[in-house]
């Protein structure tokens, strides 16, 4: 006979390897994906887990906080040696500074790689970031983070490229 101390821990178990597979992409016991070839194609979007304390929301939720307002579309393909670009525009008191991220790690200007900000007013940044022409390498998750004194904010865009054949 099973104790229910061995069945709970079962359970949590069976449980967090679920959310795990999700977290990987596998989209767990639940996952849909695209079959191609043998092989199953799924979205592998990050899994944002929150547990707020009252003083997580009031720095999350500050009057004053960085939010991102306007952004591009979260998936795009893209044809190989083409321009890519993404937007985002934040607002916030004093105003937000933007950075990009690839894959979690920050993006700094290159030869093929560009950033454009403009401010508006005292609280509002617009930044456009640029890739052209663009490689296999570009392929992956992008991120731009909004972010002053008082919070933080981000809206990440997944792409992956298309080979187009005649």
């Amino acid at each position: 006979m099973v104790s229910s101390k061995w069945l709970i821990l079962l359970l949590l178990f069976c449980l967090r390897l679920e959310a795990c597979s999700a977290a990987r992409g596998g989209g767990g016991l639940r996952g849909k994906g695209i079959r191609g070839r043998g092989r199953l194609y799924s979205s592998r979007m990050p899994v944002i887990i929150q547990h707020r304390n009252p003083a997580s929301a009031n720095y999350y939720d500050h009057k004053d906080g960085a939010k991102i307002v306007k952004a591009s579309h979260f998936e795009l393909e893209y044809m190989l040696g083409r321009k890519i670009t993404f937007f985002c525009m934040a607002v916030g008191d004093p105003r937000p500074e933007i950075t990009w991220f690839k894959d979690g790690i920050e993006l700094y200007a290159h030869k093929f790689f560009q950033v454009h900000e403009w401010p508006s007013g005292n609280d509002t940044i617009k930044s456009k970031m640029e890739i052209d022409p663009t490689t296999q390498k570009d392929a992956g998750f992008y991120e731009c983070q909004a972010n002053n004194k008082y919070a933080i904010d981000t809206r990440g865009f997944r792409t992956d490229y298309v080979m187009i054949t005649y």
